[in-house]
């Protein structure tokens, strides 16, 4: 939730990460407090400025990371995070609405497994569709699901390998490599091409 994989400026990849305040598995999500977020938008900004003399899209990225961290209205991480995604997908050209889970008054059942939460949440607000990645998978009961009649897909997404300069290709970095190296209108595209969704045969993962 609060670090990410970009490339390293000799080699291989690195982390720019977001120190919390109050970091500990005990904590809930919407708990996560960033430490400074000065400080962290100061260290992002600095460990993305390697990317300056190579990547085309440099300028546009640092604005992105810039207005995310300006526009987040607290020092909650998650506000942070739905910052990030709402300058993202704009940049992109992408459709996002969103509502926080705990704005929604759920009042959850005391004890639940990670494959319980989606399809209570997805019920309990009238859902009828649900969309998880691939790798999250193995927690699911399809079962679960058509008993609220909600229909459950898997999106997995082709690999694609794009030119990064004097840099040696990574694999699997942010976004915002990605975008420090392609136009939003190819990204958009690559999205398109390479997301298929699976649907679940009648089987408990």
């Amino acid at each position: 939730m609060n670090r990410n994989r970009i490339l390293h400026p000799a080699h291989g990849w690195q982390y720019i990460t977001i120190p919390l305040a109050n970091s500990s598995i005990s904590i809930k999500t919407y708990e996560a407090k960033i430490l400074n977020i000065d400080k962290a938008k100061k260290s992002t900004i600095g460990k993305l400025s390697h990317y300056k003399q190579q990547a085309p899209y440099f300028n546009d990225v640092n604005d992105i990371v810039n207005t995310a961290f300006d526009n987040t209205p607290d020092e909650l991480l998650v506000d942070l995070n739905i910052s990030a995604l709402k300058v993202v997908c704009s940049y992109l050209g992408i459709q996002f609405r969103y509502r926080k889970a705990t704005d929604l008054a759920i009042n959850y059942p005391k004890k639940m497994t990670a494959g319980d939460w989606a399809p209570y949440i997805c019920s309990t607000i009238g859902a009828t569709e649900y969309v998880n990645p691939i790798r999250g998978k193995e927690i699911f009961d399809k079962s679960m699901f058509e008993r609220e009649k909600i229909n459950l897909y898997f999106s997995s997404f082709a690999g694609y390998t794009y030119d990064t300069g004097k840099y040696e290709y990574q694999p699997n970095l942010s976004i915002l490599d990605v975008m420090m190296w392609n136009s939003p209108e190819r990204i958009l595209t690559k999205m398109r091409e390479n997301t298929t969704l699976d649907i679940p045969q009648h089987e408990t993962f």
